[in-house]
């Protein structure tokens, strides 16, 4: 959460801008600074998106500008690209060239440990991609001048492309082979690079028609070079210095380079400056630099905010209600950015859940990081669950998205403030995380040093004769409020038994510990 420190010291180079404080730098940038990166752009990637656009004639592709129909099949970019590389084509061999050489400042060991940085912190890093650096992302008056043209923020197909925006960071996190020059996750770097591509090619044309479509003297080429780094900031720094620290994790200093010099290399790939992300100090000046000059939500900006959350009410993989998502928007975009874009204000119940799930994630991801062992199987396990749960699964995506070219702006296309998508009966989801953070720290706060140190020596012993007791209170509580411990006790080991930690605690044992619990007067 976005906690005032009384401690810090403030002087004449101290700027605050949506409950965020920072020192002002010789490497921060003034929005004059920032501003001619307005109008620079990936003009290679578009030279050649055109002359693919010419050999692959489809019908409804971005050449003919109509939308694609439903049963035709979507073009791979990147693979015309590289077929046609070899012809005598001098822009093909470039681009191809530039994407398949790799920079001398890339070390594949620093590579590899970035990518188990984004599996290590799992679920908060997942939640302060969705929650901060994408719905938080709508705070952009520029960006939200582009994307809601498109019409992908409607509440009908929102979650599809927050589903394929996910597949894009678990395909270049997948392996190593997979951000490597011909990996899946290189490959698709270079079809986001000709979707940007295209978006900004489609409007441009619109506007030179109609220059009342689009103000390009006020808001710069639709996904200029300002606008990628901006993009890159909010899969990167947002989540080390923002979305992470909110939820009570602090990277090491080591996790913080890799993970910069892991999204540096895909920035590389899509044709994006990489000079902001050459260290660390100059990633973190560049994300407060545009947090500064950039963040200004408009209308659209709540629009298509509210669309995010009202598309994943009640839904796959996190099956949340409409209130904990804005408890958790709020606590991470923080109260003056979460009131300028009209997120609404659930009640201290939901409050009190996001402080049980902070507590739950912090204490699986320090522990889990400080047993090398546990740390490694925890990083393998989710790096395969969350590709099955996203992309392969039949809740998710069901197949690999190729980031072809389906929401086409158009003169009469826009983005309204949709309806919720909620059906059916209300599922366990993440909210039992809160319920599980606050449980653990009520029997923490229970013990004594002579409870914690029985628990070190003997853990087994230690559920029936210490923690089983401390949850007598809990277990009234629970009565009186009328829940069956039934279905949660289901929930909960099904759960368990999928985790890494059933190898280490078998969940027979905890589950006799419910049993005693269930029993007990």
């Amino acid at each position: 959460m976005a906690w005032p420190n009384p401690l810090r010291k403030k002087d004449q180079n101290t700027r605050s801008c949506w409950d965020y404080t920072f020192q002002w730098t010789a490497l921060h940038q003034s929005a004059e600074e920032l501003h001619p990166m307005k109008f620079t752009y990936d003009k290679l990637a578009e030279e050649c998106l055109e002359r693919l656009n010419e050999i692959s004639a489809l019908p409804g592709n971005p050449g003919c500008m109509r939308q694609r129909p439903g049963n035709a099949p979507a073009r791979d970019l990147y693979a015309l690209l590289r077929d046609n590389a070899s012809e005598d084509d001098e822009k093909f061999g470039e681009l191809w060239r530039q994407i398949s050489t790799v920079p001398d400042w890339v070390n594949w060991d620093q590579i590899r440990r970035g990518q188990d940085v984004f599996y290590r912190y799992g679920l908060p890093a997942l939640n302060a991609l969705n929650f901060e650096s994408l719905l938080g992302g709508m705070s952009s008056e520029r960006v939200v001048e582009t994307l809601s043209r498109t019409g992908g923020f409607s509440t009908k197909v929102a979650r599809q492309r927050l589903f394929e925006t996910t597949q894009y960071v678990l395909q270049i996190t997948r392996s190593l082979d997979s951000i490597k020059p011909g990996g899946d996750g290189h490959a698709a770097s270079v079809r986001v690079r000709f979707l940007h591509a295209a978006v900004r090619q489609r409007i441009m044309k619109l506007a030179q028609q109609r220059p009342e479509y689009y103000n390009v003297e006020k808001f710069g080429i639709p996904i200029n070079d300002l606008d990628c780094i901006a993009t890159i900031t909010a899969f990167s720094t947002i989540v080390i210095w923002l979305g992470l620290p909110r939820q009570g994790l602090w990277l090491r200093d080591q996790e913080i380079n890799d993970y910069i010099a892991l999204w540096r290399l895909v920035a590389y790939y899509q044709g994006t400056p990489t000079e902001p992300f050459a260290t660390r100090e100059k990633a973190k000046a560049i994300m407060e630099s545009v947090l500064l000059s950039e963040v200004q939500p408009t209308h659209m900006s709540q629009v298509l905010a509210k669309n995010i959350i009202l598309s994943l009410e009640n839904t796959f993989p996190s099956h949340a209600s409409r209130e904990f998502m804005e408890a958790m928007a709020r606590w991470l975009n923080g109260k003056q950015l979460s009131d300028r874009l009209d997120i609404g204000n659930p009640p201290l119940y939901y409050w009190a859940l996001i402080t049980g799930y902070c507590l739950w994630v912090m204490a699986i991801c320090y522990i889990s990081r400080a047993i090398p062992r546990f740390d490694r199987r925890n990083i393998e396990f989710r790096r395969k669950l969350y590709y099955r749960l996203i992309v392969t699964g039949e809740k998710g995506l069901g197949k690999e998205s190729l980031f072809d070219f389906k929401h086409i702006p158009d003169y009469n296309r826009t983005t309204e403030l949709g309806e919720s998508n909620a059906f059916g009966v209300k599922k366990t989801g993440i909210e039992m995380l809160g319920y599980l953070g606050l449980g653990a720290a009520v029997i923490v706060m229970s013990l004594g040093y002579g409870d914690l140190e029985a628990i070190i020596r003997d853990p087994y012993q230690a559920i029936s004769s210490i923690v089983v007791p401390a949850l007598g209170p809990i277990k009234k509580i629970i009565g009186a409020l009328g829940i069956n411990l039934g279905p949660i006790s289901s929930t909960i080991t099904t759960w368990y038994q999928s985790t890494s930690l059933a190898r280490y605690i078998p969940a027979e044992r905890l589950f006799a510990a419910y049993q005693r619990i269930a029993t007990r007067d």
